[in-house]
């Protein structure tokens, strides 16, 4: 059904794809001229200069008559020492200071530190610095004992330098059996403190030691304080030439007894002692039927700055009395035991206060000068050689328990005082009154102790009634001397009305 058939092949042309023609033309562009040039922007000429050599016009000194000049000089020189003089006595400028800074006259208070497992429940009864300055210590007790002490007291110490102090937490405690009821740094060993406590003992420890800090004690017995130790004090030892230190120390008992440190023991050795008798009293104050050696007790000393034999001492009875160490007074009575014989300091006798005295401070800058308060409420200014006090401030504030002169400023001083503040008084004042009032306690409880810092002059710390104590910062005019400040205590001291 189906035949093979050949037929003729179709042909198509591709439309797509066509055929190029290229075509080689060259070009040329026209041939550059270039040309060569030298360009200078200025003119440089050297040239040399030379000032002229005038050696004929040279400074010179008008001419003068020596003669009329020397008749001159001779001429106004009585009148101008006659003025020179006069400016030199004048007051004018006294109290002319020139202050850069608003708080020159200003007190902060830096630091309050505690004992946190003491405050509350005991009182600071003393603060001392050490001879750097850099560290302050406190003895924890109580002033208000009716019967034997049974208080765990304790000395404390902080270093004010340490960035990481804890104001609540000491860098030293020294646990005590009974309280310690005072104090004090060694001048020049600045590890070394002495205190005294309840039970009449006189203790030494050496901060630097690890483990048993106590390096001398006097212990009790004969030659120990019968009573509670109200001061203690280091001493040059006259036999040392300057170069060590003695302890004195006073107490409820009447004595003043001056001990050693051995070297090979660890007890304190008794040296030398005093006792004040009822003999010393003012004749207005004796009463008839007591015996004349009978023992009035010390409360408080302090060394005149010039004279190292002379010492002041405040007395429970309000009685202040001049003392030396080579004083030949009446011995002390047979029933006073003590393996060095004892005898009476007292070479004079001043006006007494109307009530136990708290404390003697003798001035660094007038060897005549001394200041006292006590529990009449007054602060006094004495003498040496007058028995009635110069001044007599009252600044109603309660009982004064301390008053000290300021290492810096002659005419300045600072009371501490029972409604809790720290009174600043300046003696160049027109009036008798603090220029300084500050609130010195916690919960206006009383401020028992106060101290200067003798090496850093700008610091003060005082202790009170609840364990706390306060370092004040003062301003640069109350830790600088002031002109004409010395001038002006001698007038103080040596008016009378």
């Amino acid at each position: 059904m189906f035949t093979d058939e050949d037929l003729e092949p179709v042909e198509f042309q591709s439309c797509w794809k066509k055929e190029r023609y290229t075509d080689e033309v060259g070009v040329q562009t026209k041939d550059l001229d270039v040309e060569d040039a030298g360009v200078q922007s200025k003119n440089y000429e050297d040239e040399g200069t030379q000032t002229d050599n005038s050696r004929g016009n040279y400074f010179q000194l008008a001419e003068t008559d020596e003669g009329r000049l020397e008749k001159f000089l001779k001429k106004v020189e009585p009148r101008l020492c006659k003025i020179l003089e006069r400016n030199l006595k004048s007051v004018a400028f006294d109290d002319y200071v020139i202050r850069t800074y608003e708080d020159d006259l200003a007190v902060t208070c830096t630091h309050t530190l505690c004992h946190d497992e003491l405050k509350d429940e005991l009182q600071i009864t003393g603060v001392s610095w050490n001879s750097t300055g850099s560290v302050l210590a406190a003895t924890y007790g109580r002033f208000d004992h009716e019967d034997w002490c049974t208080h765990k007291a304790a000395l404390c110490t902080w270093s004010l330098d340490r960035r990481d102090i804890n104001p609540n937490k000491p860098n030293v405690v020294i646990d005590s059996p009974s309280c310690i009821m005072c104090l004090e740094f060694h001048p020049t060993n600045p590890a070394w403190v002495v205190g005294g406590n309840f039970s009449g003992e006189v203790l030494v420890w050496d901060l630097n030691k690890e483990d048993d800090l106590l390096i001398s004690t006097s212990g009790i017995g004969d030659d120990a304080h019968r009573e509670p130790v109200a001061k203690v004090q280091w001493i040059l030892d006259p036999n040392s030439k300057g170069r060590s230190y003695n302890i004195i120390s006073v107490g409820g008992d009447g004595k003043v007894l001056i001990w050693t440190m051995s070297k090979k023991k660890p007890k304190l050795k008794l040296v030398e002692g005093f006792v004040l008798m009822t003999q010393s009293l003012p004749r207005n104050m004796k009463v008839r039927g007591v015996r004349g050696d009978k023992e009035i007790g010390a409360t408080c000393i302090s060394f005149n700055s010039e004279d190292k034999d002379t010492f002041i001492v405040g007395s429970e009875s309000g009685c202040i009395f001049k003392c030396n160490l080579h004083a030949q007074g009446n011995p002390a009575g047979s029933h006073i035991v003590s393996s060095v014989p004892l005898r009476s300091p007292v070479t004079f006798t001043f006006n007494p206060h109307h009530g136990p005295v708290h404390s003697v401070d003798y001035s660094p800058f007038h060897r005549n000068a001394f200041l006292t308060s006590g529990m009449d409420q007054c602060i006094r200014i004495y003498n040496v050689l007058q028995d009635q006090p110069t001044i007599t401030v009252e600044p109603g504030e309660g009982y004064l328990y301390s008053a000290k002169w300021s290492p810096v400023r002659p005419t300045l001083l600072a009371a501490a005082t029972e409604k809790g503040n720290l009174l600043l008084y300046d003696l160049k004042s027109d009036q008798l009154v603090p220029i300084h009032k500050i609130e010195a306690s916690v919960d206006n409880k009383p401020v028992y102790t106060l101290q200067f810092n003798l090496t850093r002059r700008n610091l003060l710390a005082t202790g009170d009634g609840s364990g706390y104590i306060r370092v004040f910062k003062l301003g640069d005019d109350l830790s600088s001397l002031a002109p004409r400040d010395v001038e002006h205590l001698s007038h103080v001291i040596n008016t009378t009305d």
